[in-house]
């Protein structure tokens, strides 16, 4: 259900590799933007919700404008379909509880795409933590600066918010999911550092969890056009025992050419876009629950928005 943000090509390509899977519809409130996916893949366009949804479909994925999340989730769950909606889950908390309920009361699964988790380092690390080789965990640093997306990312009408939405749902759910527990307070400064937007492109942040850790993280738009690639995202554990450091986008090859970027990386990795949507659809496939959860997508939720709050206020915010 759209093909307003960035992900929904890589989606829908995914879909298309996997066997026993179809891309059955698209549908789109921009007719011209929908056109042109259902002509690259090669499907029916829908410009009327109600009637895409009556269609032979199993699972839609709502990669829509984030305000739009919410309409397009609760008329999907009504309708009986599973959910993979792009993140965050919502622009406000209410809305996110509420798409969370509905999908429950009518026995779908609603999940966050939240790819960061199917990164190969980022696994490898959850793994080291669980056997117990970095001791107790005392302390989290991770960023997520990438480029100024634009277009309607920078609309706060369309968006609800700047790169701290934006760039910091991924690794805060990191940090839940490899520690299990919540955040409890959130101080934060954002402003827009690299642009005359009227919404924020850089944030940082501090968030103390109910174990005691201490985390901050670093969110932006930060990275311009010569940067060699789109950004990096990285997280650092710091324990009683050791310490590791994950770059996920470490895994590249390095392209020296001529022009406006003389170095480029090429990401070699796992592709996470691919893995998540193949992990997804096994779970619908076999009754099972996703691993990424509506309630993953609200807790995330609730630091971003607790950041702004934090920034406004000039003060830690108690959540």
């Amino acid at each position: 259900m759209s093909f307003a943000h960035i992900h929904a090509t890589s989606y829908a390509s995914a879909i298309q590799r996997i066997p026993d899977t179809k891309l059955t519809a698209i549908y789109d409130t921009d007719v011209k933007r929908g056109k042109e996916a259902s002509v690259q893949y090669e499907v029916p366009f829908f410009d009327d919700m109600d009637l895409f949804l009556a269609e032979n479909i199993d699972v839609v994925l709502v990669c829509s404008e984030n305000v739009l999340h919410k309409e397009m989730v609760i008329a999907a769950a009504k309708s009986k379909k599973h959910i993979l909606c792009e993140k965050p889950i919502a622009t406000n908390v209410e809305d996110a509880k509420e798409m969370i309920e509905v999908s429950k009361e009518n026995g779908v699964h609603l999940s966050i795409a939240y790819p960061v988790r199917y990164s190969a380092p980022i696994r490898d690390l959850k793994a080291a933590i669980e056997a117990g080789e970095l001791g107790e965990i005392i302390a989290i640093r991770s960023t997520n600066r990438g480029q100024n997306p634009g277009g309607w990312f920078v609309d706060e009408q369309l968006a609800g918010g700047g790169a701290v939405l934006d760039h910091t749902v991924h690794m805060v759910d990191i940090m839940r999911w490899y520690m299990n527990c919540e955040a409890k307070e959130i101080t934060a400064f954002a402003n827009n550092y690299f642009t005359e937007l009227k919404t924020d492109d850089a944030g940082i942040m501090t968030i103390i969890f109910d174990n005691g850790v201490i985390a901050s993280h670093d969110a932006s738009w930060s990275r311009f056009p010569q940067f060699p690639t789109w950004g990096d995202v990285m997280i650092e554990i710091i324990g009683t025992k050791a310490t590791r450091k994950v770059d996920v986008f470490n895994e590249k090859l390095q392209l020296y050419g001529k022009g406006n970027k003389s170095l480029t990386h090429l990401y070699s990795g796992n592709d996470t876009d691919f893995d998540l949507i193949v992990d997804f659809l096994k779970a619908i496939r076999h009754g099972e629950k996703p691993l990424i959860s509506g309630y993953d997508g609200l807790k995330s939720l609730e630091i971003a928005l607790a950041a702004y709050e934090s920034n406004s206020r000039k003060q830690a915010v108690i959540l």
